[in-house]
Parts: C-alpha cells; structure tokens; sequence
C-alpha cells in the first residue's frame, strides 16, 4: 500500500513525487517511457528553459488558456521558487531574453538528472516501462492504479501527470482523458496550440518564400471584420506549408479559434515589416528617400526597408520594377508599397495537427479542481498537474512553470491527505 502514486514522469509528475517524497511519504512514481523526464530533455532546442523570471501578473498574460486559475497555486510555489529549486539541487540557471532562464551549463540533461538523483535521495520507488491502463476507485474516492499487466497496486493517492497530446513520441498520447473522465471529469475539446500554421495561398504552394526570415515584426490574426484579434511583435519564418517561429506559435491558437468561430473559413493573417510607421507615415517616409536619391534604383533606395526576398516579393506584389529609377515610381504605386509594408494580408487555413504542436490546448476542466491543492472536486484522493489540465501558455518558460507549480502543489497536497 502506497500513501501516493504519481503516473507520468514529465516535470509535473517528477515535481509532484518530490514534493510528496519531501513528506516522507512512501511514494511510486510510474511511467511508460523507458527513462524520466524525456519531454524536459528536448526542451528549449535541448537547452530546457526551467521557468520564466517575469513577475507573477506577466506570467499568468503568458498563459492565454486559464493562466488566471494558477494565483493560488503561485501564492504558494512560484517561478522565483523553482529557481531558488534548481539552485539548491546544483543546477545553477542564467536569465536569457524575455526573462527566459537556463541552466548555465545549457544542458537539459542536467536538470533531468538532478530532479532524478533527489527521487532517489528521497527514496521514490520509481517503475519504469510500466503503462497504467486504469484506476481504481469506487464511488466516492480512488484506491489505486491496475497496470496493463493486469497487477492491481493499492494507494491512498493518486496523481494523474500523464501529460496531453502534443509532442507524442516523448510519451504524451492523451491517455489520461479517459480515466479523468471515468473519475466524472469533463474534458474540454482539445486543440493544437503553439503550432505552426498552415496556408494555402499560391506563394506558399510554390514555395516562392519557403526559407523567409522576418525579423522583429508585427503579426495579427484578423476577426471576420478585419480587427485584430491579437498582435505578437517577434520573428516569424515563411515554410513550404505556411508560416512557423515564435511570432506565429503564439498567435495560432487564436488562429485555430477564429477558424472555429467562422465554421472552418480562412483567417487572415497580417504582416507589419516595418512596426515603427503606419500606413500614411510610411508613405511619406518613402516619398523622403525618393526626394534624396531620385536616381537610385528602387531596389537599391528600399533595400534597408526589409530582406531583399520580402522585398523583392512585395514589390512585385505591388507591380513596380525593381531596377528602375525611383523618381520613376508613381504615387499610387508608393501607396501600394507602404499598405504592403504596413499591412500585408493573406489567407491561412489551418495549422499542422496536435501531434506536431508543442503545447495542447483543452483538457481536464479547471472549474473541477481545487485551484489550492489541485485536487479533484469528483473524486477524493485524485490530483491533476501538468498539460492534462485545461491550461496552455506560450513557449518561452511559461508552459513548464505552470508544470512545475501545479506537480509541487498536487505532491505537497497529495502527502498531506494521505496522512489522514
């Protein structure tokens, strides 16, 4: 008889088991892979970005899909906790841009060891190769897990960690939303999230910008009447399918949403090059450089306005010949170039499917979890932590913090019930 099972070895269940280890709990830790941490190993380009150092306020507008649900949980274990975490346990960390934080050694392979040694230190009995294919419970509370073997282990506790469904060949095949819903869950519709988009604009198919990198620009997604839904100023990168890099991960949800609202039509996405004008300054801006060198070729005046492929591409898109003489250019057709410029729209009509996505959108609902100890309001002695709850934030740290937080606060209560 155990006091608490954690079924996942991801960083929710990894921090969920040392929190109750902490307790002296006798505690198992169960996963399916054939080694710990799989999905941290790969995380942040192999580097493993541990958490974020923005204030809690801009952690949780980081984290689009009920970020607002992890205040409690923040007033207890926050981001400034799990450095001053991984500071202790030897793996020192260094803050990179947008408050992302690293370890120094820019080795994810050393915050899996470091989480697995202090397992071992706490004594967590850890199965691995070992796949749950149920729970065990009864009416009112759960009594454990039976494996696929069909052997039955009796526990006080048990933490789902399962993870979602995005990035399945680290282990997370979504095979916790069933058992959630078996203990009375509801498990909102799932969707892909930080996931490159997709289009099917001739450009695209062709190929004609596949390999296109656009630094620091504005991206929207537009509603039905053309309004912003939501800009992300970062970079963004043209693929034979459609678009990909930060600017487009974060703004595909609401990509995926808008699509949902419109019954499957296309959304569209806008493009701001040059984010310091609008359309009209940037008119008059153009008309400046061409007064200065009436002679220059157009190519040769506009070339510091954007890479010469986007360049090139627009003014085509524009009908202006890029050798000619500017002073040659007409006014509408500098008109033309600076709404491109500013606002360059086109269709996208989807993204690639969940599998491919970094992060799932969906899951097991928040309004049925204790947002102070992540327990389950159906089933007594049921927590949830991780990407099995309906919560989702953009890459950059903020997607594992709420991992790490929610596995600490669902370890810690876990230990707590089962000394009752």
């Amino acid at each position: 008889m155990y006091d608490c099972i954690v079924i996942g070895g991801g960083p929710s269940g990894l921090m969920a088991a040392i929190a109750a280890g902490e307790q002296k709990k006798n505690v198992l830790l169960i996963e399916k892979g054939n080694k710990l941490g799989r999905k941290l190993a790969i995380s942040g380009g192999g580097r493993c970005n541990v958490t974020n150092r923005l204030p809690v306020d801009e952690i949780i507008k980081h984290i689009p899909g009920n970020g607002r649900f992890l205040y409690s949980a923040f007033s207890i274990f926050n981001n400034e906790d799990i450095i001053l975490f991984f500071e202790r346990l030897g793996v020192p960390l260094k803050e990179e841009d947008h408050g992302r934080m690293f370890p120094v050694s820019n080795r994810a392979q050393d915050v899996v060891d470091a989480l697995t040694k202090e397992l071992k230190r706490l004594n967590v009995e850890i199965r691995l190769q070992t796949a749950v294919s149920k729970l065990l419970m009864d009416d009112e509370k759960v009594l454990g897990v039976r494996l696929q073997d069909g052997s039955e282990i009796r526990s006080k506790t048990v933490i789902l960690a399962v993870g979602g469904k995005a990035v399945p060949q680290t282990g997370s095949t979504g095979d916790g939303y069933a058992w959630a819903e078996r203990a009375g869950h509801t498990v909102t519709e799932l969707y892909p999230t930080e996931v490159p988009i997709t289009s099917k604009e001739p450009f695209i198919q062709s190929r004609q910008l596949q390999g296109l990198a656009l630094r620091d620009v504005a991206v929207s997604v537009l509603n039905k009447k053309g309004k912003p839904v939501v800009t992300h100023q970062m970079d963004m990168l043209f693929t034979h399918f459609g678009l990909s890099g930060p600017a487009i991960l974060r703004c595909s949800q609401f990509a995926v949403k808008e699509m949902k609202k419109n019954g499957g039509a296309p959304v569209q996405i806008r493009i701001q090059t040059l984010t310091e004008f609008n359309e009209e300054t940037c008119f008059q801006y153009l008309n400046q450089l061409v007064k200065k060198e009436p002679k220059k070729s157009v190519k040769n005046l506009f070339k510091l306005l954007a890479p010469e492929r986007w360049l090139l591409f627009l003014l085509g898109r524009c009908g202006i010949d890029p050798s000619k003489p500017c002073a040659e250019v007409s006014q509408e057709h500098l008109r033309k170039l600076a709404h491109e410029l500013i606002a360059f729209t086109m269709d996208v009509h989807g993204t690639l499917p969940l599998e491919k996505a970094f992060v799932t959108g969906g899951g097991v609902s928040i309004k049925e979890i204790d947002p102070k100890t992540m327990a389950s309001k159906k089933k007594k002695g049921l927590y949830f932590c991780g990407e099995i709850l309906d919560i989702h934030g953009y890459t950059g740290g903020f997607n594992i913090t709420s991992a790490l937080v929610t596995g600490r606060i669902a370890g810690m209560n876990a230990g707590k019930e089962s000394s009752h």
